[in-house]
């Protein structure tokens, strides 16, 4: 294999491992957050010990998260220079106020948060975690406006002098921030991210209401009771957001990024009226004139594209369109036989599974919230195992999205702003744009790559099986209600660490 290869690989296995850990993160540090302010006020000892228990877990992930995201930054200095040198100026300014406001923001008050019980009023411990919320997603914010950027690049103008994109300014700057791309990503990011953490809190509330109902442990069920109707409330309000978010975000790439939609649905020619295929089979090696869409739902792709079911205003750019439009415009660059389509398997299954594991949390967060109601705890260890089960749903769901995001945006590095395309010649707007093997350092041989490769591998390997381990040991050890009795909000000299 060549270098570009590998280092694609180890990318996007980095990339994987750390976005399992990401969204657990971003959504359930408001989560926890939430607990302890329904504690703060209403004085239940429930919610504390709760946020106590969860917060644990969200210990855990934001350990191993700072650990392998560290990774993902070397990897721009090491395996793709070419991308640094060309755009090192506008996409490493998000990612420094990232590292400077967000993370130091998140992991200061996250260590107050811990280390502060018993040290600091119940008021301020809970302001601290509520910071840590705040830290958490502005970092995804900031990291969200970088990879938009790559997606869809404003804000840059290309230096014929220099050969390298720059940020046109100031402005330039807030553009990359404000960037339409990037308020799209960052809603449905974010929502995924609250349906995950939702999913975790329901799925052990689940098991656990279930476990302490058969063994009769007093006062358990009760209390787990309350978390999985939380998680639930909180799967099924971020499930609707998600999708909401997800339309939108889908009509820009319909308009950012034809080819990467046009293959999310196999859909070879334009069309009015698209259909949403199910199912495609076939040969997928790029010739979408030999897939089969069966399965299909009328019109949904249009409405998903346009808002319109059908006529003119429904049209919907086809594969064999696009990549004939990208010839065309790019000819001089890239030559006139360039080839710009993704990977049609991945694109158009990836897209699918985003969507499809969403189900089961919803299935799950419905049947809690009919089989508990009216005071009722759940005591079916079908149900139970089934809540377990459904846990790494969501997971599979965010990796899946994020794969389609970035496998589908191949085979550039930083896509074409097609916006761009209509403006005056010569301003340098209109050749802010790299191919992904343009990018890859050119002094990096396989055989590096391949070494660095294999140890992450197993590196990260092994700190996946450290953090399933200790999540699936606190996990079972649950919450302990006979051991200390947990402070009251308005006791603010009696310490708070009756489990830390």
């Amino acid at each position: 294999m060549e270098a570009l290869d590998l280092a694609r690989w180890q990318f996007g296995i980095t990339t994987v491992y750390h976005f399992i850990l990401v969204p657990l993160t971003i959504g359930l540090a408001p989560l926890v957050a939430i607990m302890q302010t329904k504690w703060l006020r209403s004085g239940k000892e429930k919610w504390l010990r709760l946020a106590d228990f969860y917060g644990k877990i969200l210990i855990i992930n934001f350990a191993l998260g700072v650990a392998t995201g560290i990774v993902q930054e070397f990897q721009f200095g090491m395996n793709w220079s070419e991308y640094s040198r060309f755009v090192g100026d506008i996409f490493g300014a998000p990612l420094a106020f990232e590292a400077l406001l967000a993370f130091f923001l998140e992991s200061t008050f996250l260590g107050l948060w811990v280390f502060g019980r018993g040290r600091m009023s119940a008021r301020l411990n809970t302001l601290s975690i509520w910071l840590v919320a705040i830290g958490v997603n502005l970092s995804a914010y900031f990291i969200i406006a970088a990879n938009s950027f790559m997606q869809h690049p404003v804000g840059s103008v290309f230096n014929e002098e220099t050969g390298r994109a720059e940020l046109d300014g100031v402005g330039g700057f807030l553009e990359v921030l404000t960037n339409v791309k990037a308020l799209s990503a960052i809603a449905h990011v974010i929502t995924a991210s609250f349906l995950v953490a939702g999913t975790v809190v329901v799925g052990i509330a689940v098991w656990w209401m279930v476990r302490s109902s058969r063994r009769a442990i007093e006062g358990q069920p009760e209390m787990w009771r309350s978390a999985a109707r939380f998680g639930s409330v909180t799967v099924l309000i971020s499930a609707v957001l998600v999708s909401l978010s997800g339309h939108w975000q889908g009509q820009l790439v319909y308009d950012q990024q034809p080819m990467k939609m046009a293959s999310a649905e196999a859909q070879c020619h334009t069309e009015q009226g698209a259909p949403l295929s199910l199912i495609a089979i076939g040969d997928f090696t790029n010739d979408c004139e030999n897939v089969t869409r069966i399965l299909d739902i009328p019109f949904v792709t249009s409405f998903m594209a346009t808002n319109h079911f059908t006529g003119p205003e429904s049209e919907v750019a086809g594969v064999a369109e696009v990549q004939e439009f990208y010839q065309e415009q790019f000819a001089e660059l890239h030559g006139a036989d360039y080839d710009y389509r993704p990977n049609l398997f991945v694109t158009y299954y990836t897209f699918r599974g985003m969507i499809g594991f969403m189900i089961f949390p919803v299935i799950l967060s419905l049947a809690t919230l009919w089989f508990t109601r009216g005071n009722k705890t759940w005591a079916s260890d079908r149900w139970a195992k089934y809540a377990i089960l459904t846990i790494p749903t969501p997971f599979i769901a965010s990796n899946l999205g994020w794969i389609f995001t970035e496998m589908g945006r191949q085979p550039w590095v930083v896509a074409p702003n097609l916006e761009s395309l209509n403006e005056p010649a010569g301003t340098g707007v209109d050749r802010v744009l790299l191919l992904t093997d343009w990018g890859v350092s050119q002094v990096t041989s396989p055989g590096m790559v391949l070494s660095t490769l294999i140890g992450f591998t197993v590196l990260y390997l092994m700190l996946g099986i450290v953090w399933f381990l200790l999540v699936r040991r606190y996990t079972y050890e649950g919450i302990d209600l006979t051991g200390d009795e947990a402070p009251q909000p308005d006791d603010e000299n009696q310490p708070l660490s009756f489990i830390y």
